[in-house]
């Protein structure tokens, strides 16, 4: 997919824009003309994954699920750039316990991440996008929240609650032209995916097993489909989930 100036003009904020899915929407975000402000834990991985001209890119280091993230993310994007327009909520993480040897501590890091994060910037968001006369909300979901697995307890509560978070701003926002949808990816090799693959070949050949077409995902195939949801083509979607999985839903 060529770039073609979608998001030309518009301001976006990206979180876990060091690596996997959220670098892909990041690059690709700045490839289609938008000014990115790129959310990690990490400044140095930021600029390892990341490049392009600062007067586009901002790189900010931050840990999502902190009570001043929100406004000190979304401050900064109106600092630096003007405005908001486009909120990915992709920062994530997933911890494998079986449900009865979970810790307190991973139920709550996983829940806080992945769910009270996106919250928590979702309704930070919304006032600078109402200002800008509308805005696009993408969060990130997961094929867990359709079908999960051993080990996924907190994991895909989070992901359930990421859908029903993200229907309810659709229908709450709709009024003032921010669309909100969400975005269920299968197996993608990121650098969450990727120790699993690395572990060994059966690993390997299970995770590319999940998808009718033999393989994994790259994560510029999911940041194809976010930059849909973020663009003016999809104005008349909202309260959508996307499925980005090789057809995996579709296997008995």
């Amino acid at each position: 997919m060529s770039a073609s100036g979608r998001l030309s003009g518009k301001v976006a904020i990206v979180t876990g824009a060091a690596d996997g899915i959220g670098r892909a929407v990041a690059i690709r975000f700045l490839a289609e003309g938008a000014s990115v402000l790129a959310v990690d834990l990490s400044l140095d991985k930021l600029r390892t994954g990341l490049a392009g001209d600062p007067q586009c890119l901002h790189l900010v280091p931050a840990d999502v699920t902190t009570a001043e993230a929100p406004t000190r993310l979304v401050d900064a994007a109106i600092e630096r750039f003007g405005g908001l327009d486009i909120l990915v909520n992709n920062a994530g993480v997933v911890c494998f316990e079986s449900t009865e040897e979970m810790s307190d501590e991973n139920w709550q890091r996983t829940i806080d991440v992945n769910l009270t994060a996106v919250f928590r910037l979702c309704r930070r968001a919304i006032e600078p996008m109402r200002k800008r006369g509308g805005g696009r909300i993408v969060n990130l979901s997961s094929i867990n929240a359709i079908r999960t697995g051993p080990g996924l307890a907190a994991y895909a509560a989070a992901k359930h609650g990421v859908i029903g978070l993200t229907k309810t701003l659709a229908v709450e926002l709709g009024p003032h032209q921010i669309t909100a949808n969400y975005v269920c990816p299968g197996a993608i090799l990121t650098g969450m995916t990727r120790p699993l693959v690395e572990a060994s070949a059966e690993m390997r050949a299970a995770l590319d097993g999940f998808s009718p077409l033999g393989r994994m995902g790259q994560p510029e195939e999911v940041a194809n489909g976010i930059l849909f949801l973020a663009s003016d083509e999809a104005s008349f979607v909202s309260g959508h989930g996307l499925v980005i999985d090789g057809g995996f839903v579709g296997k008995l």
